[in-house]
């Protein structure tokens, strides 16, 4: 079920997400809601990120080639 929330943007906000909007094709109300879910993911990363960092220090881990190479 969807719920209706009011935000304020300050103007050059709201025509920056306008002109995205249409350069995309996409509602206004699109552009904010899958730009929502993209903070949210990467928030979510962001945390589980943190978490792990310390756990895979402990073990060596420090690269991007440091995982590739455990896990190849």
């Amino acid at each position: 079920m969807r719920q209706i929330i009011t935000i304020s943007l300050p103007k050059e906000v709201k025509k920056e997400i306008d002109a995205l909007s249409a350069e995309e094709g996409i509602s206004r109300s699109d552009l904010i809601r899958q730009s929502i879910k993209d903070y949210l993911f990467v928030h979510q990363f962001r945390a589980l990120r943190s978490q792990m960092v310390p756990k895979a220090k402990a073990q060596g881990i420090y690269t991007d080639q440091d995982v590739f190479d455990r896990v190849s």
